[in-house]
């Protein structure tokens, strides 16, 4: 049995672990808001955007109108943009997207490659000896469009110089505090009116009749700059959402954490008040036993 110093030094180092995980807590907490609220601000570009593509993507020979829309028969390459964390304490957060991705296209027939966003997803798929051909890591904490733009720049490029004929998007899509649910949608060739990914939602959600646009300088024009835009859009939803997904699994993981260390620590304090009763008894029992001996002495 361990003795009631022993007791004191784990309470007290898990008195101190439940502190920084309750500052972790409340940390990821706020960090969760201001990614949300990020998310919120870019609705409306999005909205807009996703109406003008639409409506150009319904002229005759939507086809032949751009080569991100062009579907290709032979699908000889795919390419995968994961997107992960940097850090780790978010519990199963970055294990849960990284099965997912793996359940998704380890049985594909075609070379599968990755582009990892987030460091603890590259070390995972390199871990893997998956293709990496581009990893994107310490992201800001905020990160802007220009931030994430690169990536969606990178997915353009690949896909237009034929070195991938599908582009997919792997990420986590964040319904609550609680529930984070992996997510893939097809990011190219882009699928007007395919009802999956964040956009898509909000373009519905607008609940507006159909309007008519005068485009200015052409659609050409206008579909080679919204096109590319729009799909580094997708790419900057997605790493909001996993944002977002990510703090609230770390927030939950060190709310449980804290609750296990406050459990702990109240075990080890009744452990400690029997040791230290144990001890006390002892004490007296040597004194009872001296003061005994001394009479029997006399």
């Amino acid at each position: 049995m361990a003795t009631a110093r022993e007791v004191q030094l784990r309470i007290r180092s898990v008195r101190n672990i439940a502190q920084v995980t309750r500052a972790l807590q409340a940390v990821s907490a706020s960090k969760v808001r201001k990614a949300m609220q990020a998310v919120l601000n870019t609705r409306p570009y999005a909205t807009k955007a996703w109406q003008v593509l639409t409506h150009i993507a319904a002229q005759p020979g939507r086809g032949s109108l751009h080569p991100l829309l062009t579907q290709r028969a032979n699908v000889r390459s795919v390419l995968v943009v994961l997107v992960t964390g940097d850090r780790g304490l978010a519990g199963p957060y970055t294990t849960n997207i990284v099965r997912f991705a793996l359940q998704q296209f380890d049985s594909y027939l075609v070379p599968v490659r990755y582009i990892t966003v987030g460091r603890k997803g590259r070390d995972l798929m390199a871990r893997r000896r998956k293709e990496i051909i581009a990893e994107f890591s310490q992201l800001p904490a905020a990160p802007s469009f220009a931030d994430v733009s690169a990536i969606g720049r990178l997915a353009v490029d690949e896909f237009l110089n034929g070195h991938s004929d599908e582009v997919y998007l792997v990420y986590t899509d964040f319904i609550n505090m609680i529930r984070q649910v992996p997510s893939m949608q097809k990011l190219l060739p882009l699928e007007v009116g395919v009802e999956t990914g964040r956009v898509v939602q909000f373009e519905r959600a607008a609940q507006r009749p159909p309007a008519s646009y005068i485009y200015e300088p052409g659609q050409d024009e206008i579909l080679d700059q919204i096109v590319p835009r729009f799909t580094a859009l997708q790419v900057y939803h997605a790493v909001l959402e996993s944002l977002a997904s990510e703090h609230a699994a770390r927030m939950v993981a060190m709310k449980n954490a804290t609750d296990s260390a406050t459990e702990l620590a109240a075990g080890l304090q009744l452990e400690y008040n029997k040791a230290r009763q144990q001890g006390i008894t002892n004490e007296m029992l040597d004194i009872a036993g001296g003061a005994e001996a001394l009479t029997r002495g006399r």
